[in-house]
């Protein structure tokens, strides 16, 4: 029966698994995350959110730059975990830490997997039109998310669908199945199944070239990027030489040139059909809804968006 658990996490994604552990009263020997972050001129650093969530509910925090070292893999072994939990940690885990738990390492990954193996599986689901997806429970083995799965649940997509609704959803849903397979784990009613390596695709990082408008697209695609790059980094196109962010929009039947503006409300004309944007933000600027954007910043009909 797994007592001592180790989790790893570093995002606000995996907040909601370690509090269902500590609501759950789990034992928890220690807290791994990513190092904290420098600003920007170098004066400060920022902890990861799992490290500030650990802080505050007293537990034992590790934030090693390098896991391969034996200061750090002495440490870890002699914690003894019986059960390592991962959620969005952000590193490759050495090989040779996966033999040291006795119920080995489980991970919370955010697709139906083989689909979306890697980095940046919500975001990947939502630029390729899914219709859904879900999360996956399974164990960590050396090669990138090609464990066997011990537990998955679906989500629909739609086209409200964003990265930070989806995330929000996922998270939660994660962390309430995880709790279910520790009762598995702790019964031996455990079930592992193997993936379907040949149907495996890849997440890759959203790379900044990405995240560019490119209107010739159609508006499904161009309105899904919007929604995969929302809350970061942002779909964005320019504008006399002002970069603007595009946060919600919506299709609309109109067409026209494409890449210009069809009136005065922000509807721009796509590969096909159009998108009308509802929420906008202009470099430097705050996030504004289109209509309290046009009281400043009128963008008339006719005009070239880059």
């Amino acid at each position: 029966m797994p007592k001592k658990i180790i989790f790893m996490g570093t995002p606000e994604f995996s907040i909601p698994a370690l509090n269902s552990l500590i609501e759950s009263k789990k034992e928890i020997i220690a807290v791994y995350s990513q190092p904290p972050n420098k600003s920007h001129r170098g004066q400060t650093e920022n902890p990861s959110a799992i490290e500030k969530f650990a802080k505050e509910n007293s537990l034992n925090v590790r934030t090693p730059k390098n896991l391969d070292s034996e200061t750090e893999f002495n440490y870890f072994k002699n914690l003894n975990p019986d059960l390592v939990i991962v959620v969005a940690y952000g590193k490759i885990i050495p090989k040779r830490y996966l033999s040291l738990p006795n119920y080995g390492f489980i991970n919370i990954h955010a697709s139906l997997l083989p689909k979306w193996r890697g980095a940046a599986p919500m975001q990947r689901s939502i630029m390729n039109l899914d219709t859904e997806t879900g999360i996956s429970i399974m164990k960590i083995v050396e090669q990138l998310d090609a464990g066997p799965v011990m537990h998955q649940v679906k989500v629909k997509i739609d086209t409200n669908t964003s990265t930070k609704k989806l995330s929000s959803m996922l998270s939660k849903l994660g962390a309430k199945s995880m709790i279910e397979c520790i009762k598995k784990i702790e019964n031996n009613k455990t079930m592992f199944k193997e993936q379907d390596h040949s149907k495996a695709s890849y997440a890759k990082k959203i790379s900044k070239g990405e995240s560019r408008i490119k209107w010739e697209e159609s508006a499904k695609k161009i309105l899904a990027k919007i929604n995969a790059l929302n809350p970061n980094p942002g779909a964005w196109f320019e504008y006399k030489n002002n970069r603007y962010k595009i946060w919600q929009a919506k299709i609309s039947q109109d067409k026209g040139n494409v890449g210009h503006t069809l009136d005065d409300k922000l509807t721009i004309a796509c590969g096909d059909n159009s998108i009308q944007i509802l929420e906008i933000q202009k470099e430097g600027k705050n996030k504004l809804l289109l209509d309290k954007f046009l009281i400043g910043n009128q963008i008339k009909e006719g005009q070239k968006i880059d």
